[in-house]
């Protein structure tokens, strides 16, 4: 514990709002087990996605703002369901045959696909332990199938085959006619075919943890439920998993508020108490629909970072995390200029400010510091403007307008420009769409033709230049001179928005631009 208890709580920042519960779980003092257990969960159906990320990015936020109040040491574990059966082939993978004559088999025991894996979940284990690892979280990995075989559940699973009616006496009640004639808190996996099984179950011996079951084909079997020949289905395998490794906290999405309750419950009858957590909203895609692993819908992991810097996405993660927000590319540029403007104050507030600043949460309070002469958006409209596809004809522009300013000296503008022109490429130019000048418009246009000619061609001010960008909207007689805004991107630049215009005619040049404006005049951009 390093920082100010009190100050960190009064910035009502939602992680310490959350780490306080934690605090007050362990008010007298530390767990047995002697560390606070944070535990997120992945379900490796299907490839990793961003939805994934951002459930251990905002768990180890709470982790952070729990290790600043508290001298508890912590452990953060992330938990692959890789035992669960495949039940759909996921329609963004190849080789879909070789999949579908594994149906209902444990994901650990289904041929991988892309071939560089002994198995379909080992794969998405691996691609989902890599992008971590590049974040630097720092997190225990745990596989399902591993945990299960290896006895670390058996302990549990014993409890749960005595406690056996007032377990699946829980559940019974949420499911349907139908469901409830096969359901069973066990799903055993076949020994004839290797099948995770969704079969009744009955307990010969609660004591020595004996279930016996038909298969599909109608043989019977007897069978323990420990050493990983059954695994629990899914409300009772959350709480099983609580149970056994003594989960502290585990946050969810809104989707599984009602399994967290009755998971909740059923802990509880194992003889435990349930952990800490909140319900977050789930991420939605261009359209409006929820995001899915086996859809591949939104964007993936590799996506976002092809675009943009790892610290905009654990930005985008951090904010409203109770509300439902799109997330597709267009959310992009205006995230990775919200970066690095909170990185940017941080570095003169006071520690009350900080503790509210979300840079506080994605670094752990290491906010790096940073020298940026020119945001995301402009570099985007300035790409779109000079027609430009290397960094080198960018930096020409930037070392003008920002004097000295050079790769070397400014590494993570290089770095941005390397993003902006593979967003613009991708993006933006198969978008564009010029279009003639209004006669209101036109007549602006050649009001600013004027007041750029009448300054001095090496002016950067921003401020000065966006004075005569108001006063030509203001020529023309614009009643909204949004209105006149919103005609400079899509006539000039033919997008529908973008930054302060002052701020790109600075960055771009007062000659370059005035050529534009003369082709709009002119009618030379359409077409």
């Amino acid at each position: 514990m390093t920082g100010n208890i009190d100050l960190a709580l009064a910035s009502k920042a939602w992680p310490f709002q959350e780490a306080e519960k934690l605090v007050k779980r362990y008010k007298s003092g530390k767990p047995e087990k002697g560390y606070v257990l944070f535990e997120t969960g992945y379900g490796p159906s299907g490839l990793p996605h961003i939805g994934t990320f951002g459930e251990v990015s905002r768990t180890t936020m709470v982790m952070r703002a729990f290790q600043e109040i508290s001298d508890i040491p912590t452990k953060l574990i992330c938990f692959s369901d890789d035992m669960d059966g495949l039940r759909k082939v996921p329609s963004n993978v190849p080789n879909q045959d070789l999949l579908t004559t594994a149906l209902g088999k444990p994901l650990t025991q289904v041929p991988d696909p892309f071939g560089t894996h002994p198995s379909f979940g080992a794969h998405n284990n691996a691609r989902l332990q890599a992008f971590l690892d590049q974040f630097g979280f720092t997190y225990e990995f745990y596989s399902a199938t591993d945990c299960y075989k290896s006895g670390m559940f058996d302990e549990t699973l014993m409890k749960i085959c005595r406690l056996y009616d007032k377990v699946i006496n829980v559940v019974l009640p949420t499911l349907g006619e139908e469901r409830r004639q096969t359901y069973s808190p066990f799903l055993p996996i076949c020994p004839d075919t290797g099948v995770v099984l969704q079969v009744p179950v009955r307990v010969e011996d609660p004591e020595a943890g004996i279930i016996s079951f038909e298969n599909e084909a109608g043989k019977r079997f007897e069978t323990v439920v420990t050493g990983g020949k059954v695994k629990c289905q899914w409300k009772v395998d959350w709480a099983m998993r609580w149970d056994a490794l003594d989960v502290d906290y585990e946050m969810a999405g809104s989707d599984l508020i009602e399994s967290v309750k009755l998971s909740s419950i059923i802990r509880r009858i194992l003889g435990g108490q349930p952990p800490e957590g909140f319900n977050y909203e789930l991420f939605l895609d261009q359209d409006g629909k929820k995001i899915s692993k086996s859809k591949g819908n939104g964007l993936t992991i590799e996506e976002w970072l092809a675009y943009a810097s790892p610290e905009s996405l654990s930005l985008y993660m951090f904010q409203a995390p109770k509300k439902a927000k799109r997330l597709y590319f267009d959310v992009i540029p205006k995230a990775v200029d919200e970066y690095y403007t909170f990185a940017t104050k941080f570095e003169g507030e006071d520690e009350a400010a900080r503790y509210k600043n979300p840079t506080w949460h994605i670094h752990g309070g290491d906010v790096p510091s940073y020298d940026l002469p020119v945001s995301f958006a402009l570099l985007l409209n300035l790409v779109s403007a000079a027609n430009a596809h290397d960094k080198e004809t960018l930096w020409g522009f930037v070392s003008r307008y920002a004097e000295g300013a050079t790769a070397e000296n400014h590494p993570e503008l290089d770095r941005l420009m390397g993003y902006a022109i593979r967003y613009y490429d991708d993006f933006v130019k198969p978008t564009k769409t010029y279009r003639l000048a209004e006669p209101q418009e036109k007549a602006a246009f050649e009001s600013l033709k004027l007041r750029l000619e009448a300054l001095d061609e090496n002016e950067h001010d921003a401020e000065v230049i966006m004075t005569e960008v108001y006063s030509a909207g203001k020529d023309a007689q614009f009643e909204n001179l949004r209105d006149w805004f919103k005609a400079c991107y899509e006539v000039l630049l033919g997008q529908s928005q973008g930054p302060r215009m002052g701020g790109f005619i600075a960055l771009y040049g007062i000659k370059e631009t005035l050529a534009l404006v003369d082709k709009a005049i002119k009618g030379q951009l359409v077409g």
